[in-house]
């Protein structure tokens, strides 16, 4: 049975981030607010919310670069007050924007890094080769930076978050702004980490993107949590098993939320459309059509990870 406070993930045998009412504040404003999480080895974890839940300031603390204002926090077994150095010597950081050196070529990029960790030149020009190979950047390896493609650069972002050779790295956003083609390519490499036994722990607004790469994920919002558990079981606990999204020939949808009335188990007006919760979504259509109601489409899809955060909070992912 799942655990019913919303706040708590269960903790694990090994749990490389262990926080209990983890507290961030930047003056009077709570960006984190007392939230509880354990990260175990070898999964990929996911913070998933709009813009302002406090991910990235969860993922600051983590990352040991910024510390908390209350609450406990351990990473790899050691308090980042204490052992910060020691901590970030064995994490893989890939920021939520490209911070790479224009000025030197993209295996520079890695070597150059590497040094950072006191990695010898010879390990460093092997670890570089190996690492482009990972993210098929072989080709490009004396090329500047500069002229690459956002998804090549995120390619390289992320090879670097692995010059060295980190037990759990931390991905803040690592898809954002990439066209479908890169973006999928980046999930390619990132469960391959995964399959390799490297921990993840990444930040994403992307529903897709959550239900593709989390084990497990926590869903935050106005800097708590509220809800946890795997992409499915959240789906299961609080949407439907079909959405039917219907669009009205008209500027106000929610004229129609009335007449929509008992068809499924719940709706939700939106500016630009009505989705309804249902359990079958070709029979509430064709109730809609019984109704004469005449919406200009209908789409029936399977319920997700953006339903779950429509219902918990009132608000689309991308708001």
């Amino acid at each position: 049975m799942s655990d019913p406070r919303p706040n708590v993930v269960r903790v694990s045998d090994e749990s490389l981030v262990h926080a209990r009412g983890l507290v961030k504040r930047f003056g009077d404003f709570a960006a984190v607010d007392g939230i509880d999480v354990d990260v175990r080895r070898g999964e990929a974890f996911g913070f998933l919310g709009p813009n302002g839940a406090g991910k990235s300031s969860t993922m600051r603390m983590v990352g040991c670069v910024s510390p908390p204002s209350a609450g406990v926090l351990r990473i790899l077994g050691m308090d980042p007050a204490r052992s910060g150095s020691r901590i970030r010597a064995r994490l893989g950081v890939c920021p939520q924007v490209d911070n790479l050196d224009p000025e030197l070529t993209v295996r520079e990029n890695l070597t150059a890094y590497a040094r950072f960790f006191g990695i010898s030149r010879r390990v460093a020009r092997q670890r570089a080769a190996e690492l482009l190979d990972f993210v098929q950047l072989s080709d490009r390896a004396s090329s500047r930076v500069e002229p690459l493609s956002g998804g090549m650069k995120r390619r390289l972002t992320i090879a670097r978050s692995l010059v060295n050779e980190p037990e759990m790295v931390l991905l803040d956003e690592p898809t954002t702004g990439l066209d479908p083609q890169a973006r999928h390519l980046v999930w390619e490499r990132l469960f391959r980490l995964k399959q390799q036994g490297v921990t993840l722990v990444l930040t994403t607004h992307y529903m897709d993107e959550a239900e593709q790469l989390c084990d497990r994920l926590v869903v935050m919002d106005g800097g708590r949590i509220v809800a946890q558990g795997t992409p499915r079981e959240l789906i299961e606990r609080y949407s439907t098993r079909e959405v039917v999204e219907l669009r009205f020939p008209v500027p106000d949808q929610g004229a129609y939320g009335e007449k929509l009335a008992g068809v499924g188990e719940r709706l939700e007006v939106l500016p630009d459309r009505i989705l309804l919760y249902v359990a079958d979504g070709d029979e509430a259509v064709a109730e809609v059509h019984r109704r004469s109601l005449g919406p200009s489409s209908a789409l029936v899809r399977r319920s997700s990870l953006e339903d779950v955060f429509l219902h918990l909070t009132g608000r689309t992912l991308v708001d």
